[in-house]
């Protein structure tokens, strides 16, 4: 009969739901990672324009410093460097995993390398998402600060109203490619142990000896979810391009 030879090839249901579970797993760390590295790279960027220099060379440094070196040391740096300082008795509360109540619902705290691997991808992403805010405000002709300050808008009003809204529509399709990239470079923190796709991956491979159709099945999820970022995307950045031609006439 065909179809047990068929099923030979094929992974068990309990191993799909292995894959699809780790594959949670890095839709949660990549989408936390995007949310937290978006609002601290626009920070960054924002102090980049202080006008005082020790602020504005001392944010560069620190963007330089996570830009110009790889995302798996600094995974290390983070893992083994934080549990090293942390005192004892937190290390044995955060590894517990523990529920946090808060009377009408209960948190569960995630595992301690999810934390770690998030701080880590934080500050490795919101050092380029940074930069891509920092070329959008660049971006923006000199000139309209100029007559910004000429109808009585100070420093901060002239960039709240009219720098940064255009900036970020400039800045809005590179940070689409670094979202992407954030979903991609999450599958780098199965180094520190965390259950990510990636990581059952080589656990389904592990045990079922069927490594194309484990890891077919978890390119597919990948490519999956850096399509659906893409094309959402490019779905708002055209409806920001929409609102802003009616905005700005």
């Amino acid at each position: 009969m065909i179809f047990p030879e068929i099923s030979e090839y094929l992974l068990a249901p309990q191993y799909l739901i292995w894959l699809w579970e780790g594959f949670v797993v890095t839709l949660s760390i990549s989408f936390s990672t995007i949310i937290l590295s978006t609002l601290f790279g626009f920070l960054l960027a924002i102090l980049c324009q202080s006008q005082f220099a020790i602020i504005r060379l001392s944010i560069q440094g620190y963007i330089n410093l996570f830009r110009y070196s790889p995302l798996l040391p600094q995974l290390f740096f983070w893992y083994f460097g934080i549990g090293s300082i942390l005192p004892l008795d937190f290390k044995l509360w955060i590894y517990d995993e523990p529920a946090i109540d808060l009377g009408l619902f209960t948190i569960n705290m995630p595992s301690f390398e999810f934390l770690i691997g998030l701080i880590a991808l934080t500050c490795y992403s919101s050092a380029f998402i940074a930069e891509e805010f920092k070329a959008g405000i660049n971006g923006v002709r000199a000139g309209q600060l100029n007559a910004a300050f000429a109808l009585g808008l100070n420093y901060w009003q002239s960039y709240r109203f009219i720098i940064l809204p255009q900036a970020f529509q400039i800045a809005f399709p590179p940070l689409i490619g670094q979202y992407m990239n954030v979903i991609k470079n999450s599958s780098l923190t199965m180094a520190i142990g965390v259950l990510e796709l990636s990581y059952i991956s080589r656990k389904v491979e592990t045990e079922t000896l069927k490594t194309f159709q484990d890891f077919a099945i978890a390119t597919l999820l990948y490519i999956i979810a850096v399509v659906i970022v893409g094309t959402l995307g490019n779905i708002y950045h055209h409806r920001l391009l929409i609102k802003g031609n009616h905005q700005w006439r």
